[in-house]
């Protein structure tokens, strides 16, 4: 399926930040805020605000991968290197981390785990201009990311830009719980979060804006329909937790 051309947001444009509207010219810089001011405590609280879960859910991601030597994984918003390192562990060929978040990736660069990975790359860049020619990579993710990026469906048609043909993009990332009981108790929890926020990170503003942020991230159907109309085929998802996460998958055909 041919990818189809997408106009540039208007910067003037109304969209969300968390629970806040404001112009989609202003996202990047206050969501680049929020990670530079959450960076060295990031990893820690992940598991946190999963109680650990997360690292399931991202083995589970590289299960469905399932990488391979001659595979180029391109992880955007990759942050502190949680996807690329798992993709290279378990046989990936390349991987190479694209975030707009210096400091997530500077974060990361100081992980003894990854010190030693060969053929892992560093590259400052947005998700919605990714810096790669087209067909440059067999596999590209984004976990946790795409609820912060401005123009989400640009990002998802920059993703089928750069892949192969054959190629898989993968978004891993909170969704909307599925059972009503668990998803009274998710909300619970999640309203706990920024005082973890200010006790861990000393920031209880920013991991507001993440709880929120989820809270308004599109239904699983919805992201599976922006796939298909950035020209994603055999578009599918998997619930992860009775849908507190969930992970999308779109290939990109002949």
């Amino acid at each position: 399926m041919t990818q189809k051309s997408r106009p540039e947001i208007d910067p003037d444009q109304p969209i969300d930040f968390g629970y806040e509207t404001i112009r989609a010219a202003d996202k990047q810089d206050r969501v680049r805020s929020v990670f530079d001011s959450v960076a060295s405590s990031y990893d820690i609280m992940n598991d946190v605000m999963s109680l650990g879960i997360h690292r399931v859910w991202k083995d589970t991601l590289i299960r469905m991968i399932n990488p391979s030597a001659d595979q180029h994984l391109i992880d955007l918003a990759g942050g502190t290197g949680d996807i690329a390192s798992r993709f290279l562990k378990r046989g990936g060929g390349e991987a190479t981390i694209v975030d707009i978040n210096v400091e997530m990736m500077m974060a990361g660069r100081k992980r003894p785990d990854l010190a030693a990975l060969p053929n892992l790359a560093w590259v400052a860049g947005n998700a919605e201009k990714i810096p790669f020619d087209d067909e440059s990579a067999e596999v590209v993710t984004i976990a946790f990311g795409l609820r912060n990026v401005t123009d989400r469906d640009q990002a998802i048609a920059e993703a089928y830009r750069v892949l192969k043909p054959n190629g898989r993009f993968y978004c891993l990332e909170f969704s909307h719980v599925q059972n009503p009981a668990m998803a009274r108790i998710y909300d619970l929890w999640s309203s706990a979060l920024p005082g973890f926020g200010q006790l861990i990170a000393q920031d209880s503003v920013s991991y507001q804006y993440l709880v929120e942020s989820i809270r308004r991230f599109p239904p699983q159907e919805d992201l599976a329909a922006m796939f298909a109309a950035a020209g994603f085929a055999r578009v599918k998802y998997r619930n992860l937790t009775n849908g507190i996460a969930a992970i999308h998958c779109g290939w990109k055909l002949d």
